[in-house]
């Protein structure tokens, strides 16, 4: 597995890839929770491109595997996206990039949310010390939970 850090605005193949990523990793997350509507299946590739942040991504040879999307935001790092190709989950690539992206955040506290129903990032989150801090729902109807890991 190589780990880069592409900007999608920067490279249409990139752009592309992380969106087909994109909506088959959320897809299983859609399933979790039983609502189609999470934000990441309705972004377009022009949106995925527009946000402004950093990116790292995995990739198995020419096939991109993973990619966690975040942004600094005052004391601590928000992780807007994590992403894993179906196919590669249950194989590492989240945690090898959680790891990365932890060394680059200079102690910060990091804060994610993911589907309150989806167990095995729930699970994930958990194992690597993150605390839930809330369930929110977001849009109304999907209930989310954030996590915060205390680094400071």
């Amino acid at each position: 597995m190589i780990l880069s850090s592409p900007d999608p605005a920067a490279d249409p193949f990139v752009a592309t890839a992380v969106l087909g990523l994109q909506l088959a990793s959320y897809a299983v997350e859609a399933e979790l929770v039983g609502d189609d509507r999470l934000p990441p299946l309705l972004e377009d590739a022009h949106a995925l491109a527009a946000w402004r942040g950093r990116w790292l991504m995995a990739w198995d040879g020419v096939e991109l595997v993973g990619a966690v999307a975040w942004t600094g935001v005052g004391d601590h790092v928000d992780l807007a996206k994590v992403m894993v190709s179906p196919p590669a989950m249950r194989r590492g690539v989240a945690t090898a990039m959680l790891s990365r992206v932890l060394s680059a955040t200079d102690g910060r506290d990091v804060v994610v949310s993911t589907g309150r129903d989806n167990a095995p990032a729930v699970s994930f989150y958990a194992r690597h010390g993150f605390v839930r801090e809330a369930d929110e729902h977001v849009p109304p109807g999907i209930w989310t939970t954030r996590f915060r890991l205390a680094r400071g």
